[in-house]
């Protein structure tokens, strides 16, 4: 187990295909985007958290299984969740989850879009 930093999500994040970042919801928050659709809100400033798009099943687990996880902070509690990254967190599951976000995403975008961002691979 062990802590990550916003600094670390980040990088994880930006290795992802066509991901864009902007600060649409202000200075504090990075938004990480794919076909111009969020998969991952990192807090830069004043809090380690991400928060990170996951299947309905995986918000219900990992909520159950880890006091730092809770369900999407200001987002759809059934789809969303947030994580302390100050807390101990296995690094694998970790990048497991940044990854299963970027897929969701990813992949509801239309296929003509998903073909033109893994082509630039």
């Amino acid at each position: 187990m062990t802590t990550h930093t916003s600094k670390s999500v980040t990088a994880l994040c930006l290795g992802f295909p066509g991901t864009t970042v902007d600060n649409t919801f202000g200075d504090d928050v990075n938004v990480h985007r794919v076909g111009n659709k969020m998969f991952a809100l990192i807090n830069i400033r004043g809090g380690e958290i991400v928060t990170l798009k996951a299947t309905t099943e995986e918000v219900v687990a990992l909520v159950s299984e880890h006091d730092f996880v809770t369900p999407g902070y200001y987002m759809n509690k059934k789809h969303w969740i947030t994580i302390n990254l100050s807390e101990a967190f296995d690094a694998i599951e970790l990048e497991e989850l940044l990854t299963g976000s970027y897929r969701l995403v990813l992949e509801s975008l239309p296929k003509r879009l998903q073909h033109e961002i893994q082509a630039d691979t």
